[in-house]
């Protein structure tokens, strides 16, 4: 098992386009999850694939699981 440094996560991955943004992005607008980030802000460059076990996979799901806690969800009514 792979030892995470939360601290780093959140300095490193909670920038727009981020993994733990992105995760935080799909929960809010009731995505699937779909592990991902992007290095230049959302929707700039290239689009990176997040894997098992990886610093990036464990900050979106963080995002994810943290935006599920807090019931915090796009009303599209």
């Amino acid at each position: 098992m792979i030892k995470i440094d939360t601290a780093k996560i959140a300095e490193k991955f909670t920038q727009h386009g981020g993994a733990f943004d992105r995760g935080s992005a799909d929960s809010y607008y009731h995505r699937p999850i779909d592990p991902h980030y992007y290095p230049m802000g959302t929707y700039n460059g290239d689009r990176v694939e997040c894997l098992p076990g990886t610093a990036e996979y464990e900050a979106y799901m963080m995002g994810y699981e943290y935006n599920e806690a807090h019931g915090d969800k796009k009303d599209w009514g």
